[in-house]
């Protein structure tokens, strides 16, 4: 319930909140073919069946151990991402 914005306070349920993360994660799959269309999507968000499993998603960011014990001051975010970003400077 950590990625609900504070500021809807109660007027959400709980059950429509995991189900947008649900829906949002089926979104972003590594493969498109497992991605849903939008009609799908609006289906999914609009009915109670019961959602697929997501598959790996195509942006993950975890932790590595650089050795020793895992803790945020020795441990580096890592991406699975093929993403390269140019950054150009003038003369």
């Amino acid at each position: 319930m950590q990625l609900v914005d504070t500021s809807l306070g109660d007027t959400f349920t709980i059950s429509e909140a995991l189900r947008c993360i649900h829906v949002g994660l089926l979104c972003v799959q590594l493969h498109p073919d497992n991605r849903p269309n939008m009609a799908s999507v609006i289906f999914l968000l609009s009915s109670e069946n019961i959602l697929p499993q997501p598959k790996e998603p195509g942006f993950l960011i975890g932790r590595m151990k650089t050795g020793g014990e895992c803790s945020p001051s020795n441990a580096i975010k890592i991406s699975t991402t093929e993403l390269t970003i140019t950054q150009l400077q003038a003369r």
